[in-house]
């Protein structure tokens, strides 16, 4: 139970630093970009020094040759390759063109002052400067033949250069040739100066954990930049283990199938559609789309122990669930829904003939992963009294800044053990069950909600009518659990319960400190509610005579990725990152004064 918080805290290092990833324009802007800088920038500060109409001219061409490089890379040199779409080569382009206009307009200011020849020095310098950016990001992302790469790093800058050295000679006569060595030399010293910058994070990899970083990285960037999932799940795959995952799933049947209830032991992550992240919403549409009821995912007792590595293992598990979902439910009594607290621990728990169905808040204090431990003792004490099956789940609904979870569990632990001995003691009646379950359009992955939406299944037993609400997301804000569990209230419902999915589907999609946004953080609190309260209506209006079943199975030899495996995954992406951090200024700082002293010999 120890590991579990470094673990997290190794996720969310990683994650803040996959989010954070810089956002491309759109081509329109990217090209619109371009043309600016070219044929406004570089006109201006070579119009400065030199005020005739051959300054507008060199911002044409330099406009005209950008274009041109683009397109030879897109068609041509990196075709094919997903990373490398046309708006992110025009997006590379104006990133490049912004730090080379910077370098020209310091040139023409001092150029004005001191002479031309610190402008042409300064230009030469930024064209040092922009070799060495495309450099760092085609070898850090191409997948192409090294020979492509250098061609792509070169044709840009040395088209430009080209047509630079033509204004010169045009303004300076044959003063410029001079510079013809650095031109040389300078495409050498930016590619060895990145190759040893790329080397040296590479190493860390193979030195600390025996993975090397940049093939991670290149996985990490495409899944960022192209949705693509298979590069990184190749890598979790083989880094990976087979494991044997326990499956509950708790059935209940009306005139037709109704509603149900599937917990894998499996955590939804690790993140955006890595691995098991959207494993809820999968099982979820594809248990309704055959069965035809509506059905919810809560989370299960457990923590990125058990992220699946691909979307194999994904349908894995979904198979498995379909086919073991054929089984009759024999038993038509059910108890009132029944809550015990124990200081911050609350514990629920509702008795569906040999079935407990339990689970774990410390709402409004943060509720996040639990140990598997937790739900082995509270399985245990159901066949203590006298049950065969129990579905344990954690809640998963309120988070703030201070994450002591793991020291409430034994508290957690005695909230159960009365509750569900409070639970059995109750009379056991016939039931009646209703579901429903609405997709708010309005919210989104990057606000927090997964496409599952939100599930309503009410329960009328004893005249006790309750209803739990299952939310395809990643946590809560702190009370809003409490509002919407008052607001239910309303609606004749006098127990209630709010759960989430976990799904990391919604994280590393927004720049923020955890890679996501939990339920509530930035939707409409009011517009939340009205979806949920539309839920629970439409499920009191299915309400029917049920009956339940439960069954409990396991799924052989599936690839998860293993906890010290997914630590040391995620601890190198975050020290990987920050020995960048750290060893970029000396490198690119010695090449730079290397440049500087190549230039003052001409």
């Amino acid at each position: 139970m120890q590991t579990a918080p470094s673990l997290s805290h190794s996720m969310d290092n990683a994650k803040k630093h996959y989010s954070s990833l810089f956002v491309m324009p759109s081509y329109k802007r990217a090209l619109l970009s371009t043309a600016a800088i070219c044929i406004l920038g570089t006109t201006l500060t070579a119009y400065a020094l030199f005020p005739n109409p051959r300054s507008l001219a060199l911002g044409i061409s330099l406009f005209a040759v950008s274009l041109l490089a683009d397109l030879s890379m897109n068609r041509l040199l990196l075709r094919g390759e997903p990373i490398f779409t046309p708006r992110r080569t025009a997006g590379m382009s104006t990133y490049c063109w912004l730090l080379w206009l910077a370098f020209m307009a310091l040139g023409t200011t001092l150029g004005y002052f001191f002479g031309w020849l610190l402008w042409v020095k300064l230009t030469l310098l930024g064209f040092a400067a922009v070799l060495t950016l495309r450099a760092l990001v085609i070898s850090a992302t191409s997948d192409s033949a090294r020979w492509r790469q250098i061609i792509s790093i070169l044709l840009q800058p040395l088209l430009s250069i080209v047509v630079l050295l033509a204004f010169w000679a045009t303004v300076l006569g044959n003063l410029s040739m001079p510079f013809l060595p650095f031109i040389i030399l300078a495409p050498i010293i930016s590619y060895a100066a990145v190759y040893l910058f790329l080397h040296t994070i590479d190493r860390l990899g193979q030195s600390t954990y025996g993975l090397p970083s940049m093939p991670l990285f290149k996985a990490f960037l495409l899944n960022w930049a192209t949705d693509l999932n298979a590069p990184l799940e190749t890598y979790l795959e083989v880094l990976g283990k087979d494991a044997d995952i326990d499956v509950t799933l708790l059935k209940f049947n009306t005139t037709k199938p109704q509603a149900a209830i599937i917990v894998p032991q499996v955590h939804p992550g690790p993140f955006k559609n890595i691995g098991s992240s959207l494993l809820p919403s999968m099982l979820k549409s594809s248990f309704e789309e055959k069965y035809g009821c509506a059905t919810c995912t809560p989370l299960g007792i457990l923590g990125h122990e058990q992220d699946l590595a691909s979307q194999g293992a994904n349908q894995k598990i979904v198979t498995a669930v379909l086919e073991s979902a054929k089984f009759v439910t024999p038993f038509s009594l059910a108890s009132p829904f029944t809550r015990t607290t124990d200081g911050p621990a609350i514990a629920n728990c509702q008795i569906f003939g040999d079935t407990a169905f339990i689970s774990f808040t410390l709402a409004p204090k943060t509720t996040e992963d639990l140990p598997q431990d937790l739900g082995r003792i509270v399985a245990e004490e159901t066949k203590k009294v006298g049950l065969k099956h129990a579905v344990v789940v954690n809640c998963h609904n309120s988070i703030d800044a201070v994450d002591d979870t793991v020291e409430h569990v034994d508290a957690l632990k005695r909230a159960a053990v009365n509750c569900l001995q409070k639970a059995v003691a109750l009379p056991t009646k016939p039931f009646r069950v209703g579901a429903a379950t609405v997709f708010p359009k309005e919210f989104t992955l990057k606000q927090g909600m997964g496409t599952g939406g939100i599930t309503a299944i009410a329960v009328e037993a004893d005249n006790q009518r309750n209803v739990y609400i299952v939310i395809d997301g990643n946590n809560m804000i702190p009370h809003l659990r409490e509002k919407i569990i008052h607001s239910l209230s309303s609606l004749g419902y006098v127990e209630s319960e709010v759960f989430t999915t976990d799904t990391h589907a919604v994280s590393a999609l927004v720049r923020t400190s955890r890679g996501y946004y939990p339920v509530g953080e930035v939707m409409d609190h009011d517009l939340l509610q009205s979806y949920i309260s539309e839920a629970a209506k439409k499920a009191i209006t299915n309400l029917e005579v049920a009956q339940a079943g439960c069954v409990q199975f396991t799924v052989p030899q599936v690839r998860v990725i293993g906890e010290e495996r997914l630590r040391s995954v995620t601890t190198l992406v975050d020290k990987a990152i920050r020995q960048a951090k750290t060893t970029a200024p000396a490198i690119f700082g010695a090449e730079g004064l290397l440049l500087i002293l190549l230039l003052l010999l001409f």
